[in-house]
């Protein structure tokens, strides 16, 4: 198989880029008037630098490898070449995206459908956690563009009578990496196996990996490689810090932080499912509008959850690192890791869900005794010494007494929880947002469970 085909020399590739920087539209990238259009009714004015590398290759019929960090627009560099090829000859079950996380699928539909919407373009979601019959309907109807999660995809090829990918002319890997480390390796085989082997492939990942060059070499033919960031990097306008505290503080320090930067919007990360719920309930205990994003959560409700904080209607959103990759949320301005992420890649994801195309941003790490390791790893990774974030220690300890009563509600309300859980087997009330979170304050004030309305 045909090496690997850089795209010019770097020199002379950073002496056209900055030239055509300056001049590139969408049409002069090769794409129809129509999707012209569409991006400037999107407010796409001029392509971001991996859809400048990337859309006139991938519409010359070339398979591509695009490395670029989290909010550089890869979407729309794969987007755009797909729509376009679908004009020129229309077909259903023209294209299949992979995608790692749920959200991320359901937001690629949500541009796909954007981008396409004057031409009629049909996307059908295939994902976990989400009823399969409905999705077998949607599939009979044969849509254009399917964008899935591996595992889901293969359930519906071998179980949903009349659907194959037989015709497929596009395949597009986004974050293949994370597609790759959370051992979906056998099922991509399956799906690489039961596709055409005549078809153009896209390979899209903000780093590339080992177990990635792998894939290449058996998903694509004669590749040409995109790269618009070759070293980890986090986007320049993000202020990055640091806070080294004991760890049995780090809730009071939190609460500190978000009273400190008051007015903006957050993403904290937990390591657990369980924290992260215990860390919302924390807070909910002291007044903030947090809310919950973790694998245990329903599909419907961590839709609810993202669209609550989209809208601005929650301004705390706690995840776990299923909402590190690929989430474009416009308006997250602090980027809080609670719990520091154990491989350092995850960090570079994490951050780059603020200062995204162009924005600026700040990300604050806490870093207790225990995590002094994982932390310097970080900092050889991106090649840079953070800053320390100024806090006021005096201050801080005056909140410990209120933040040690919340905790014991949260964890009153946690057991609850489980119990209600395993008395019930399925999710009895619903535990993720504001409501649900009154009743051990009533328990404990009154003596009765009364729910308040109203609230």
């Amino acid at each position: 198989m045909a090496a690997l085909e850089e795209h010019g020399s770097p020199a002379e590739a950073a002496q056209t880029a900055v030239g055509e920087e300056e001049t590139k539209t969408f049409k002069d990238l090769g794409v129809t008037d129509v999707l012209c259009e569409a991006c400037d009714q999107l407010g796409w004015t001029k392509p971001t630098k991996i859809q400048i590398e990337a859309i006139p290759l991938a519409l010359q019929g070339r398979d591509i490898i695009g490395l670029a960090e989290t909010g550089s627009g890869k979407t729309g560099a794969f987007a755009l070449p797909i729509l376009n090829a679908l004009l020129e000859t229309p077909q259903r079950l023209f294209a299949l995206v992979l995608t790692p996380t749920r959200e991320l699928a359901f937001q690629i539909s949500e541009q796909f459908e954007a981008l396409g919407s004057s031409i009629g373009v049909q996307t059908a979601v295939i994902v976990g956690g989400i009823d399969s019959m409905s999705q077998s309907l949607a599939l009979a109807k044969k849509p254009h563009i399917v964008i899935a999660t591996p595992g889901r995809l293969i359930d519906h090829l071998e179980n949903t009578k009349g659907f194959n990918l037989r015709a497929l002319k596009y395949l597009v890997m986004d974050e293949a990496d994370r597609i790759l480390n959370m051992d979906f390796e056998t099922e991509v085989d399956k799906i690489l196996k039961v596709i055409p082997r005549d078809r153009k492939t896209f390979l899209f990942s903000a780093t590339m990996t080992k177990k990635v060059q792998k894939l290449q070499r058996a998903a694509l033919k004669n590749p040409v490689k995109c790269a618009v960031s070759s070293k980890y990097q986090t986007v320049e306008k993000l202020q990055q810090y640091y806070l080294f505290i004991p760890s049995k503080f780090k809730d009071t320090y939190l609460v500190y932080i978000l009273n400190e930067l008051a007015g903006n919007s957050f993403m904290i990360f937990c390591s657990t499912c369980n924290n992260t719920q215990r860390t919302a309930l924390l807070l909910r205990n002291l007044g903030f509008t947090a809310i919950p994003l973790h694998g245990q959560m329903s599909q419907s409700k961590r839709l609810g959850s993202l669209n609550k904080f989209k809208a601005k209607a929650r301004s705390i959103l706690l995840a776990t690192d299923v909402a590190s990759r690929g989430l474009d949320i416009p308006h997250v301005d602090v980027v809080v890791n609670f719990d520091i992420p154990t491989h350092s890649k995850d960090y570079i994801h994490r951050v780059g869900r603020t200062a995204r195309a162009g924005r600026s941003g700040k990300a604050i790490t806490f870093v207790t005794q225990y995590d002094v390791e994982l932390f310097q790893r970080i900092e050889h990774l991106i090649g840079k010494r953070l800053p320390v974030f100024p806090t006021q220690d005096d201050e801080v300890m005056m909140l410990t007494e209120r933040v040690t009563e919340a905790q014991r509600f949260a964890r009153m309300e946690l057991r609850e929880h489980g119990e209600k859980k395993k008395r019930t087997r399925e999710d009895a009330g619903d535990n993720d947002d504001t409501e649900g979170a009154i009743g051990v304050r009533n328990k404990v004030a009154g003596g009765k469970m009364k729910k308040r309305k109203g609230r």
